[in-house]
C-alpha cells in the first residue's frame, strides 16, 4: 500500500485523491479496481486527506453498525477535505448520505467503476502520463504481494431475512469464467503466491448465466464452481475458497483438495443450526444431514479445515435453539469461527420478525459460544504440535529472525497465525515447511525445517 499512495509524478505534482476503503474483501477489489482506474489515467494517491486534492470513501451498508461507520468516515473526510466522492453499499442509499451529509461531491452505488471516474473527472479533471504512469498488469492491489482476492461475481440471489445485501448490490451477476482464470494467472505471474475467492454465494456461480462455456488455455470451461476451481488449481498455487454455501456440488471440490489443487479449506456461512432458526433466517435447513456430508468431507480430506460464522440471538431464538447450535459446532468440529449477536437492520426482513431477544442474553450466549468455540480451536491447535505444516511468510524481521506465516488452515486477517524463530532466510511470500513446537488456542509456534 505504501507503494501506491508514495508514488508522485517526476515532472508536475499530479492530481491527488485520498481514498477510504471499508467493509468486506468483496469492497476491497471494488477499491483496487477504482485505484487501478485512478492510476491508469495519471492521478496520485494520498493517505492523509490534507494531502489529497478530493476524498473517494468506498463504504459498507451491511449492518446499522457498519453504516454509522461509513457516514462518521465520510464526515471526518469532508472535516478534513471538503471534498468528498462517495461510493460503495452504503451509496445504493443515497437520500441517507445526503440527510446526514449534503456537501458531498457525488454519490454512486456498489462496484459503479464507471460512475465513480466520471465524478472524478467532472471534480477533478487530470491528464493522463503514459510515459511514467506505468500500471502492472495484474493492476494495483491493497493487499501485500503475495496473496490477493479474487472476485468472481456481484450480488446474491438469496433472501436471507437478516440481509440487505441484495438491496444494495442487487442479484447473482457472474463473471465470465475466462476472465477469471485470465486474471487469475495474471496475478500469478506478478508473483501471488495465495488466491482468495470471494463473492457473496460462491457456490452459486454461473447458475445466472447458464453455466456458459468458455475457453481459456486452449480448452473449454463452464461458468461453474467445479470447473472454475479446475482452473485455479492448475497455477500452482495455494486456492482459498470463501463464502460457499453448502449445496450439494460442493462435494465435487474435495478430491481437488485431496489432490493439493486446491488449499484444504472452506468457508462456509451456517449462520445457524436449529431448523427454526434457519427458517426464520430462510436459510436452508437440514443440518443432520449436513453433519454427515462434514463427516464424508473429512474422510476425503483428513485436514480439511471448516471455516464459519454464526449469529446468536437472531429473533425467536430460544435457549434450545441456542444449545443445538453449540452441539453443532462441536460435533462438526468447525476449526474457525466468527460469531455476531444480532444486529437489528432497519430495512432487513428479520426487523419485523416476532421474539426479539434482549441485548442481555445475546451477550451472554456471545460469551458462551466463543468459550465452546476456543475450545474447540484449542484442541485442534494442540494437535498440530509435532507435525510438519507448510506455511505462507506475511512478515519477517531480519534482525530478530521471527517471522509471521499461516498455515493452509488460516486465511489473513480473519484466522490464526505461525509464529516462527529462525527465519532470517525468508521473505514475505516464502512458502516453506515448518515443525510445530507449541500451541495456543489459536495461534502455532514453530521453526523451519
Amino acid at each position: 500500500m505504501d507503494d501506491i499512495f508514495s508514488h508522485s509524478s517526476p515532472q508536475a505534482k499530479p492530481a491527488t485523491i485520498g481514498f477510504v476503503s471499508l467493509g468486506c474483501p468483496k469492497a476491497l477489489v471494488d477499491s483496487e479496481r477504482i485505484i487501478t482506474r485512478l492510476r491508469a489515467e495519471g492521478y496520485a494517491l494520498s493517505a492523509q486527506y490534507e494531502n489529497a486534492d478530493l476524498v473517494i470513501v468506498n463504504t459498507c451498508g451491511f449492518l446499522d453498525s457498519a453504516r454509522d461507520e461509513s457516514l462518521e468516515a465520510i464526515g471526518e473526510a469532508i472535516a478534513a477535505n471538503g471534498k468528498v466522492i462517495v461510493t460503495g453499499c452504503l451509496g445504493a442509499e443515497p437520500e441517507v448520505i445526503e440527510a446526514a451529509h449534503p456537501a458531498v461531491l457525488a454519490i454512486t452505488g456498489p462496484h459503479q467503476y464507471e460512475q465513480v471516474m466520471e465524478a472524478v473527472h467532472r471534480h477533478l479533471p487530470a491528464p493522463h502520463h503514459p510515459h511514467f504512469d506505468l500500471l502492472p498488469e495484474s493492476g494495483l492491489r491493497l493487499t501485500p504481494r503475495h496473496y490477493a482476492y479474487l472476485k468472481i461475481s456481484e450480488g446474491c440471489n438469496n433472501r436471507c431475512s437478516f440481509c440487505i445485501i441484495p438491496k444494495l448490490r442487487g442479484g447473482l451477476v457472474s463473471r465470465p469464467i475466462h476472465h477469471v482464470l485470465s486474471e487469475a494467472e495474471k496475478l500469478v505471474k506478478a508473483g501471488v503466491k495465495e488466491l482468495l475467492v470471494i463473492s457473496q454465494d460462491t457456490s452459486a456461480y454461473g447458475l445466472d448465466v447458464k453455466y456458459a462455456p468458455q475457453t481459456w488455455r486452449g480448452e473449454n470451461y463452464q461458468t461453474r464452481f467445479l470447473d472454475l476451481a479446475e482452473g485455479l488449481g492448475s497455477l500452482g498455487v495455494w486456492v482459498r475458497l470463501h463464502y460457499v454455501y453448502p449445496y450439494p456440488h460442493v462435494d465435487q471440490v474435495l478430491p481437488l483438495m485431496a489432490e493439493g489443487k486446491i488449499t484444504p479449506y472452506l468457508d462456509i456461512p451456517f449462520q445457524h443450526a436449529s431448523k427454526s432458526v434457519l427458517k426464520a433466517m430462510k436459510r436452508p435447513g437440514g443440518q443432520d444431514k449436513l453433519l454427515n456430508r462434514i463427516a464424508g468431507w473429512r474422510r476425503t480430506v483428513p485436514d480439511l479445515t471448516l471455516r464459519s460464522t454464526f449469529i446468536v440471538g437472531f429473533p425467536g431464538e430460544t435457549e434450545e435453539d441456542f444449545e443445538t447450535l453449540l452441539e453443532f459446532i462441536k460435533e462438526a468440529r468447525i476449526d474457525r469461527a466468527g460469531c455476531f449477536k444480532y444486529e437489528n437492520v432497519k430495512s432487513a426482513d428479520s426487523a419485523a420478525l416476532p421474539g426479539h431477544v434482549p441485548e442481555e442474553i445475546k451477550e451472554e450466549r456471545w460469551h458462551r459460544f466463543m468459550q465452546a468455540q476456543a475450545e474447540i480451536s484449542a484442541a485442534r491447535a494442540a494437535c498440530q504440535i509435532g507435525k510438519t505444516l507448510p506455511v505462507i511468510i506475511d512478515e519477517v524481521d531480519q534482525e530478530t529472525g521471527e517471522a509471521t506465516a499461516r498455515s493452509q488452515a488460516d486465511a489473513p486477517e480473519i484466522d490464526g497465525q505461525v509464529y516462527l524463530t529462525e527465519a532470517h532466510q525468508t521473505q514475505p511470500g516464502d512458502i516453506l515447511s515448518v515443525k510445530i513446537s507449541q500451541a495456543d488456542a489459536y495461534d502455532l509456534y514453530a521453526v523451519p525445517v
